[in-house]
C-alpha cells in the first residue's frame, strides 16, 4: 500500500530529457527517425495554483495521485498486456521512449502502424477479447454480460469463451483505489466530493458504476474533482463495447467557470433547435448539468495514450444522462497548450492571411465546450425501442458520435451567438478556427475515432463548398456554405444514429472517414515544418509543490 504508483509520471520526466522543441538544441538532420517520432510530442508542464487549497486538500491530493497510477497499470494491460516484459523486449531506449507515449508499440497517431520489429496490426479488440476471435463466434456466445462495458472476453479451460468483471481480472488494483478513494472521502470537507469518492469506491469493486455516476453529478463547488475507473471505449475497436481504465485529477477555475455557468439554462432549447425531424430529437436529456473550466494535474491510463483529451463529458451512461445530464468539464490548460504550440502554427500553414486573426483561443475554447455540450443532445435510443444507438452501430459509435459533437458544437455556437446569448467571441472567429482544429484533430489519424470524426466533416464540407483550396495549399472557409453544410452534416448523424443503421454508419466511415491524397500533401507538409503531433506532460505531485 505504501508504493506510490507515478508511472505517467515517469514517463512525462524521461521524455523531456530527449525533447528539444522549443530550444532547437539539435538539428533535427542529426536524428534518427525513432528520435524524431519521440519529438513529435511538444513536452508541457502540468501546474495549478493550489494556493487556495486546505491541508486536508492538499493531503487528499495525494492519494488522489496513488489512485490513479493505479489506473494507469490497469490499462497498460487492456491494451498491450504485460508491461514489464513488453518494454523489457526493447533495447532501443528511444523506441522505449515511443512505446511508452503510446502505451504499446503501435503509433496511435499514425494509423496504428507498428514502430517495434515484431509486431503486426494492434488487434482490434487490444487485450479485451482473445485475440483469433472471430467476430462471429462472439454473436454466437450465448451471454448478456458480453456486451458490458466492465467485462473481459476470455476463454475457459474448455476452449470456450466466457465473461470475467473487472472488477475480478483487476481485483489487485481496484482493492488498493478503493481503499485510498475511501481515505480521500474522509478527508473531503465538500458533501457531495466525499460521497462520490466513497461511492466510486465501491463501484471499482463491484462494477456498477451507476450509483457514483449519479452522485458525481452532484459535485459543484468542490475546489478538486477526480475522473477514475474506466469510461471511455475507443481502445475497442473490435465492437466498441469495453470501457478502458483512466484518471484525471483536476483543480477548478471558478473564474473561468463563472464564464460558462449560464449557458446551461439553455440545453432544453438547444435539444429543440437541433436540424432533424422531431422524432429524433424527442428524447429530453436531463438538464441538471453545468459546464465547469478546470486545470487538469494529472492524465492517467486511456486519457494519456499518445493525443490528449482536453475536454470531458461524462458519464456516458445513456439512462443517467437522460434522468440527469452531463457534466462537461473544459481542461484549459491543456486546452491552452495545444492551442498554442500545435494549432497555432498549423493555422500559419494551412489558413490565408487575412483569416489569421480570426484564430483565437476564445473561439477555440468555446468550440470545444458546445462540442461537449452535444454529446448530451441528440438521441440516445434508437426510434424503433430495440436498444441503444451505441449496441445499435457498434463499433462505428464513437467515430459517429465524435463527428456528432464536433459539428453540432458548431452549430450550437451559432444559435447562441444568432440569439444574443453568446458573444464571447465574432461567429467567423468560431469557424476558421473550426477550421483550423480539423487538421490539428486529423493528425491522430484515420485509425482513431477522432481522426475518422474530422475527416467526415473535412470531406463533407469539401463536397458542399464549405471552404476553397487555393493553389498555395491554403484554406479559404466560405461561412455561408460552411453553416448550411453544418447542419445538413448534423442532420444527417442524427438521423443515422436514431435509426440505428449500421449498414449507413459504415458506409459514411467507409467513404468519408478517409485521408484523401491531398489532404495528405498538406498533413506532410505540417509534419515536414516540426509542428508537434500532440503534447507529452511533466506532471506529479512535485509539480504542484507537493510531497
Amino acid at each position: 500500500m505504501e508504493r506510490i504508483h507515478y508511472k505517467p509520471l515517469l514517463v512525462s520526466l524521461v521524455l523531456i530529457m530527449v525533447m528539444s522543441f522549443k530550444t532547437g538544441a539539435q538539428n533535427n538532420t542529426e536524428l534518427t527517425p525513432m528520435q524524431k517520432k519521440v519529438q513529435q510530442y511538444a513536452s508541457v508542464p502540468l501546474t495549478a495554483d493550489i494556493s487556495h487549497l486546505n491541508t486536508n486538500e492538499k493531503e487528499m491530493l495525494l492519494l488522489l495521485f496513488k489512485a490513479a497510477g493505479l489506473m494507469d497499470d490497469i490499462f497498460w494491460m487492456q491494451n498491450i498486456g504485460n508491461k514489464e516484459s513488453f518494454l523489457g523486449s526493447i533495447s532501443d531506449p528511444d523506441a522505449k521512449q515511443f512505446a511508452l507515449i503510446n502505451y504499446g508499440p503501435w503509433n496511435e497517431m499514425d494509423n496504428l502502424k507498428p514502430f517495434i520489429e515484431g509486431y503486426e496490426e494492434k488487434p482490434l479488440g487490444a487485450e479485451f477479447y482473445p485475440h483469433e476471435m472471430p467476430k462471429e463466434e462472439f454473436e454466437a456466445f450465448d451471454d448478456p454480460l458480453k456486451t458490458s462495458l466492465y467485462t473481459l472476453i476470455r476463454r475457459n479451460e474448455k476452449g470456450e469463451l466466457q465473461t470475467v468483471w473487472y472488477h475480478d481480472a483487476f481485483k489487485n488494483q481496484v482493492t488498493m483505489v478503493a481503499e485510498l478513494l475511501r481515505n480521500a472521502s474522509r478527508l473531503a470537507e465538500d458533501e457531495a466530493f466525499s460521497n462520490y469518492l466513497e461511492l466510486r469506491a465501491e463501484a471499482l469493486l463491484t462494477d456498477n458504476y451507476q450509483p457514483s455516476d449519479l452522485a458525481w453529478l452532484d459535485v459543484k463547488d468542490n475546489n478538486i474533482d477526480l475522473v477514475i475507473g474506466p469510461i471511455e471505449s475507443y481502445t475497442d475497436q473490435l465492437f466498441g463495447y469495453k470501457a478502458a481504465h483512466e484518471a484525471f485529477i483536476l483543480i477548478k477555475d471558478k473564474e473561468w467557470s463563472a464564464r460558462l455557468s449560464k449557458f446551461a439554462a439553455f440545453l432544453p432549447q438547444l435539444q429543440k433547435e437541433l436540424p432533424v425531424d422531431p422524432a429524433y430529437k424527442q428524447e429530453t436529456p436531463g438538464m441538471d448539468a453545468d459546464l465547469n473550466a478546470y486545470d487538469v494535474v494529472y492524465y492517467a491510463g486511456d486519457c494519456n495514450m499518445a493525443g490528449k483529451t482536453i475536454a470531458i463529458n461524462l458519464p456516458n451512461d445513456e439512462q443517467v444522462q437522460l434522468k440527469k445530464g452531463t457534466r462537461k468539464l473544459q481542461l484549459k490548460n491543456a486546452m491552452k497548450a495545444k492551442f498554442e504550440n500545435i494549432l497555432v502554427p498549423i493555422a500559419k500553414e494551412l489558413i490565408p492571411g487575412d483569416q489569421q486573426k480570426n484564430i483565437t483561443f476564445d473561439a477555440f475554447f468555446s468550440n470545444t465546450m458546445f462540442h461537449e455540450v452535444a454529446h448530451g443532445l441528440g438521441i440516445k435510443n434508437t426510434l424503433d425501442g430495440k436498444g441503444t444507438v451505441r449496441q445499435a452501430i457498434k463499433e462505428q459509435y464513437s467515430a459517429l458520435e465524435e463527428c456528432k459533437a464536433d459539428i453540432l458544437g458548431l452549430f450550437l455556437v451559432t444559435r447562441l451567438h444568432e440569439m444574443g446569448e453568446f458573444t464571447d467571441t465574432e461567429l467567423i472567429d468560431n469557424y476558421v478556427t473550426f477550421m483550423a482544429g480539423i487538421f490539428r484533430s486529423v493528425r491522430f489519424g484515420a485509425a482513431s475515432a477522432h481522426g475518422k470524426a474530422n475527416m467526415i466533416t473535412f470531406n463533407y464540407f469539401s463536397e458542399n463548398g464549405a471552404f476553397t483550396r487555393t493553389i498555395e495549399g491554403k484554406y479559404v472557409v466560405n461561412f455561408e456554405k460552411m453553416k448550411v453544410a453544418t447542419e445538413g452534416l448534423g442532420q444527417l448523424i442524427l438521423k443515422i444514429q436514431g435509426d440505428g443503421d449500421y449498414n449507413a454508419a459504415v458506409k459514411l466511415v467507409s467513404q468519408k472517414g478517409i485521408v484523401k491524397p491531398d489532404l495528405q500533401a498538406e498533413l506532410d507538409k505540417i509534419t515536414g515544418s516540426g509542428i508537434p503531433v500532440d503534447i507529452v506532460f511533466e506532471q506529479g505531485p512535485e509539480k504542484l509543490g507537493l510531497k
